[in-house]
C-alpha cells in the first residue's frame, strides 16, 4: 500500500463498523412497551439511529404518542439499563471491518471512534466485541459538552490518538458535517443508518464495502 498522508483514521461506531440497530431497537422497544407504547418495526428504529441514545428515545416516543422532556427523562433510565444488559446479542460488526483495521495499523495509523453513543456503553460494546486495545482514543457522546456534529468531539478523538492529519469514516450526514466542520476529509459507508442515499451526503468518497476503504484513503490523499 502506498503511504498515506493520514496519522489518524477516526470511525463512527453505529452504522459504519457494527451493525447496532437490532439491539438499539430491542432496547427501544423494550422501553416502549414499558411506557404503554407501541413497538417500532426494525427498520423504523434504523433510521432513528445515530444522533445518541436520548435522541432515539426522543424519536421512538414521537412515533408513538407524545414526547416531552419529563417523558424522556422517565424512560432513558429503562433504555440504558436494558441496552447495557444486551449490549451485543445481536450486534455484529460489518464484513471485513476487522480486516481493514488491521492493514490500517499495519501501515502504521492510529485508530479512534467518535462517536454520539454514551462512552460507557461505548466501552461496553468495545469489549464485548473483543476489540480492547483496538484504538488510540474513543470520545463518545457525552465525553464532552457537545457531541456531533459539532467538530469538538472529532478534535478530540484525533488528538487524543496523537495528533496529526485525520480522516473520519462515518455514515451519515452527521458524520460528513462533524468532519467538515473540523475540516477534517471524510468518507461515508453505503449500508449504514442514514435517512438518505450515501452518495447525497457531499463526503470525499463513498465506499460499499470495507475492501474499498484503503484505495479510497489513496484516491483523498
Amino acid at each position: 500500500m502506498p503511504a498515506l498522508p493520514f496519522q489518524t483514521i477516526v470511525f463512527d461506531l453505529d452504522g459504519t463498523i457494527v451493525d447496532t440497530a437490532p439491539d438499539l431497537a430491542a432496547a427501544l422497544n423494550h422501553t416502549l412497551e414499558q411506557a404503554g407504547r407501541p413497538r417500532l418495526p426494525l427498520a423504523a428504529v434504523r433510521t432513528m439511529i445515530g444522533h445518541g441514545t436520548r435522541a432515539l428515545l426522543r424519536n421512538g416516543l414521537s412515533a408513538t404518542g407524545t414526547a416531552d422532556d419529563a417523558q424522556v427523562e422517565a424512560s432513558y433510565p429503562v433504555l440504558m439499563r436494558y441496552y447495557a444488559d444486551h449490549i451485543c446479542d445481536h450486534g455484529r460488526p460489518y464484513p471485513q471491518v476487522e480486516a481493514a483495521f488491521d492493514a490500517l495499523f499495519a501501515a502504521g495509523l492510529k485508530l479512534a471512534l467518535c462517536t454520539n453513543k454514551p462512552e460507557a456503553v461505548t466501552h461496553l460494546l468495545i469489549d464485548a466485541l473483543g476489540w480492547q486495545g483496538r484504538f488510540a482514543s474513543v470520545v463518545g457522546g457525552d465525553t464532552l459538552a457537545v457531541c456531533k456534529p459539532d467538530p469538538a468531539p472529532l478534535r478530540l478523538a484525533i488528538a487524543q490518538a496523537g495528533g496529526g492529519t485525520g480522516v473520519f469514516v462515518g455514515d451519515s450526514i452527521t458524520d460528513v458535517e462533524t468532519a467538515r466542520a473540523a475540516g477534517v476529509a471524510s468518507i461515508v459507508v453505503s449500508f449504514g443508518f442514514a435517512d438518505r442515499p450515501a452518495r447525497a451526503l457531499g463526503a470525499d468518497r463513498v465506499i460499499d464495502h470495507f475492501d474499498e476503504l484503503l484505495p479510497a484513503l489513496a484516491a483523498i490523499a
